[in-house]
């Protein structure tokens, strides 16, 4: 038997589907087609940008533990500081309060931002 197969190359199949475009089309319906196209392609991106961004600030926003804590006092060190607190001369119950109130406020904003 005799086997026939397309060796067609990546540049000549766009040039397939354009002329396929332009036949299924007509060249007056093209540019729209083409216009609605971009605009597709154009909120694609953009969807995929927000996500983008909104996991770098999720990413920002957990705490980053660099290795095991030894006593409670530095586990709320830690976490103070990546909410932003200001730990010098505060207790820990001081501390748990304004993480408390950082995070809540966080949330309230997160809220208020969706509205």
């Amino acid at each position: 038997m005799l086997e026939h197969s397309l060796n067609v190359g990546g540049s000549e199949w766009l040039i397939i589907i354009f002329l396929a475009l332009v036949l299924i089309l007509g060249t007056g319906r093209l540019p729209g087609a083409a216009r609605k196209l971009g605009k597709a392609v154009n909120e694609y991106n953009k969807a995929k940008n927000e996500i983008q961004d909104h996991m770098k600030e999720v990413t920002e926003e957990s705490p980053k533990i660099s290795g095991p804590v030894e006593t409670e006092r530095e586990k709320l060190e830690m976490i103070a500081r990546t909410a932003g607190v200001k730990v010098e001369g505060k207790t820990d119950d001081e501390l748990r309060k304004s993480i408390s109130e950082k995070i809540g406020q966080k949330r309230i904003d997160e809220s208020e931002s969706k509205k």
